[in-house]
């Protein structure tokens, strides 16, 4: 196998780097999670129509980009106190900030487009699930990569994030 070049090398490990910043992976999860929670949610309603997906992939988006702006203004009012935010332009990069969260809803907000454009059936939850539990597992297995976990060790800490991931949707799911 051939080695890679030093500079791709190290754009892979600043990207690694990069995406084990904690925001980004309390995005990468939490918005995993959201979009997981609301295709449960959908996976009751019966076969699919693909106005009915293109509805879902609307409201998915809405409140992808509701949950950033609630944890962005959580951030705000809580930074307050340390007067560490000043001024519009710090308030504006504050929100802005929360953008994993609504990149991390965007393969369950694919898949549900495909569904509503004829790309594949409409009815997709069980796919947008399964995307979603892979991704709970990368994103543990990032996670502990990244906080120095031997691989074998990361794999386990991977499934167990995945599967309590599980656990929060279909807990969400009752209580909806």
């Amino acid at each position: 196998m051939p080695r890679l070049s030093p500079r791709l090398h190290r754009s892979a490990r600043d990207l690694r780097h990069w995406a084990a910043r904690p925001h980004v992976l309390f995005g990468g999860v939490y918005g995993a999670v959201l979009a997981s929670s609301m295709v449960a949610a959908l996976s009751g309603q019966g076969p699919a129509e693909p106005a009915d997906r293109l509805n879902d992939a609307q409201w998915l988006i809405i409140t992808a980009i509701a949950s950033a702006m609630a944890h962005g203004y959580a951030h705000l009012i809580a930074r307050r106190g340390d007067e560490t935010v000043h001024g519009v332009r710090a308030v504006v990069r504050l929100l802005l900030s929360e953008w994993p969260l609504i990149l991390a809803t965007s393969p369950t907000l694919l898949l549900l487009l495909g569904g509503a454009w004829g790309w594949w059936p409409a009815d997709v939850e069980y796919v947008a699930f399964a995307v979603n539990v892979v991704l709970l597992f990368a994103w543990g297995l990032l996670a502990a990569r990244a906080g120095g976990r031997t691989w074998g060790s990361a794999m386990k800490v991977g499934m167990v994030d995945a599967l309590l991931g599980l656990v929060v949707v279909v807990a969400n799911v009752f209580i909806k």
